[in-house]
């Protein structure tokens, strides 16, 4: 997460606000407050998702702070559906099989292509 520098608000924010991996690793420097603003601006003005490897409990620890972690995760949760997803990562499948005939231009080849044609 980069720091954030104080800016003339924007005409039209976003409707959702997505933070992909959160807590992937420790926030430094002014992050933690960083993303506390980003928190405290959205709160009930508009829809955060968070995805994370992390338990909810794990994510207050990411501020450093205990009373900013509060402050943070009770406005996060106020109105919040927390979904667990629990088994094996999707990113860690096996890669599957290629088909044995690729498809060309979204369509399967068939014999009955002009090129095989007589």
């Amino acid at each position: 997460m980069t720091a954030l520098r104080p800016q003339a608000p924007a005409a039209h924010p976003p409707h959702l606000l997505i933070l992909d991996d959160l807590g992937l690793r420790l926030l430094s420097g002014d992050e933690p407050g960083d993303l506390y603003e980003i928190i405290r601006h959205r709160y009930e003005r508009g829809s955060i998702v968070i995805t994370s490897n992390r338990d909810v409990e794990e994510l207050a620890h990411l501020f450093g702070d205990p009373l900013l972690a509060s402050a943070a995760m009770d406005q996060l949760l106020h109105h919040a559906e927390v979904i667990r997803i629990e088994g094996d990562s999707y990113r860690n499948r096996p890669p599957t099989a290629a088909p044995a005939h690729p498809a060309r231009n979204g369509k399967e080849a068939s014999d009955d292509s002009p090129a095989t044609r007589s």
